[in-house]
């Protein structure tokens, strides 16, 4: 359901006791000139963000540093005519491409869109490739993310059908998809180790499911032990949609659920009916000794606080970050949830290759504690030598992290599964990013298994002796030398 968008532009401190562990939050030295929605990270280290006019976007690039807090925005392409979407999906591509797919309003009215379109950073140009309406008809905040072989997969909003948009040929298929307990309304994925991907159901809470996409079907997840949902009141109990304006009746709201390091998903939720405090749970997923998986009470939010319609996202360090339906921040360390001094004031969570997280379009949130260097992407075939504006490969292990990252539990996931290739010069320390595109893979966890994408030297970057890293959700591998002609 669509959010206020009057959004402060200075993050403020709580007044209370700091936590064991706390992070801080910096103000952006250049905030983004129209706010920002949702910002993703593009595969070139730069972050797109939409703003609060919702066709505009602006593109957020970091100092010579490497500094997301002292970078600057510039405005990009506009989206195509006759859309303003908000409450989307929207993924990056293995190609580097960004799509932007659907919205609960266009224009700031309910309409449940399925327009869609493609930005390609190359040419600064959005294309159309809005499905047809007798394929897919309405979209909204429903569910969505790239499989590990590229497709990015839709759920239409209303029914319990899926579809896969293929950035190879650009067309849209309705995918297998049976024994789904109810509509896809208002839920959100989380895409696990072994390629299925898990779903906390809203309608039919408090149960959940997970789609296994070589069978084209839905199987049992078990219950969520607590409830997640949280009921929706903002609307009554008929929203009409489409030509014969049937009724829409909002199934409730849950928050946001992340996959962690150890392979567990931690899913957050609103404050259910009947009862005065929000809960959390945690899935540990099939196992030898454990065939179906199971779900454990996580714990609750402190002082009436609640992830109705919240964002998640991971931290290196392997703690979730998690912003509460009033702005305050927590982190989840396995076990605990630890109300952290500092507020995020409503605004959308990235996480950025720094390891900071993007508030919005206004500051970073810097976590403490570090990560488990056998978390790390390993480099192990990278080219010695590269020319500037020439595309080379380099090829490893863990590439596309342990998580997909960010999450809200279903419009505005920023999703960064995905490696960067960050290089160094040895002489200035002045940092570049290599733009990413054509991964082998958009699975995570993916453990020995040999991983590798196409990354383009930037024309105008500086020559020399240089040091390369792949970084992936905020964690660098170890750095590999490399001259730059």
């Amino acid at each position: 359901m669509r959010r206020s968008l009057a959004l402060s532009a200075v993050i403020c401190l709580a007044g209370f006791t700091a936590p064991a562990v706390a992070g801080t939050i910096k103000n952006l030295t250049h905030p983004a000139p129209d706010g920002a929605i949702v910002a993703m990270l593009m595969t070139d280290g730069t972050v797109m963000a939409q703003g609060f006019g919702e066709t505009d976007f602006w593109k957020l690039t970091p100092d010579n540093t490497g500094s997301y807090v002292n970078g600057t925005w510039k405005q990009v392409a506009s989206l195509p005519s006759g859309m303003a979407p908000y409450a989307n999906a929207e993924s990056v591509l293995a190609d580097g491409r960004l799509i932007w797919a659907g919205g609960e309003y266009n224009f700031g009215n309910f309409s449940f869109t399925n327009n869609t379109a493609i930005y390609d950073p190359l040419k600064d140009k959005w294309t159309d490739v809005t499905p047809d309406n007798h394929l897919l008809p309405f979209i909204g905040d429903s569910p969505s993310h790239v499989l590990p072989d590229g497709r990015f997969v839709i759920a239409e909003k209303f029914k319990e059908k899926l579809f896969a948009f293929d950035p190879k040929t650009d067309t849209w298929s309705e995918l297998e998809s049976k024994g789904k307990h109810d509509f896809n309304a208002e839920e959100g994925w989380v895409l696990l180790k072994d390629g299925s991907y898990l779903i906390v159901d809203v309608k039919d809470h408090p149960n959940s499911e997970r789609y296994i996409p070589s069978k084209g079907k839905w199987v049992d997840a078990g219950s969520t032990q607590v409830d997640l949902r949280a009921a929706q009141d903002c609307c009554g109990n008929c929203i009409p949609y489409g030509p014969k304006g049937k009724c829409y009746d909002p199934p409730g709201e849950i928050g946001g659920a992340t996959l962690r390091p150890d392979g567990t998903v931690f899913a957050t939720g609103g404050i259910p009916d009947g009862e005065s405090v929000a809960h959390t749970s945690i899935y540990t997923p099939p196992s030898k000794n454990d065939p179906a998986g199971h779900w454990t009470a996580g714990p609750d939010f402190p002082n009436g606080d609640q992830a109705f319609d919240a964002p998640v996202t991971i931290l290196p360090s392997g703690n979730v970050l998690v912003e509460g339906s009033s702005g305050q921040l927590y982190e989840f360390d396995g076990t605990n949830l630890a109300r952290q001094n500092v507020s995020a004031g409503g605004e959308s969570l990235l996480t950025l290759p720094s390891g900071e997280v993007l508030l919005g379009g206004d500051a970073v949130y810097q976590p403490t504690g570090t990560y488990n260097a056998k978390w790390a992407p390993t480099i192990t075939d990278s080219p010695a030598s590269v020319t500037r504006g020439q595309t080379y490969q380099i090829a490893g292990t863990q590439f596309n992290g342990l998580s997909q990252g960010s999450s809200e539990g279903d419009e505005f996931d920023a999703h960064t599964n995905y490696p960067l290739v960050r290089i160094t010069n040895n002489s200035t320390g002045h940092v570049f990013y290599a733009r990413t595109h054509d991964h082998s893979t958009m699975a995570v966890q993916t453990g020995k298994k040999p991983v590798l994408t196409s990354f383009d030297v930037p024309s105008g970057m500086e020559t020399g002796a240089s040091k390369i890293e792949v970084v992936a959700n905020g964690i660098p591998s170890k750095s590999a030398d490399i001259t730059v002609n």
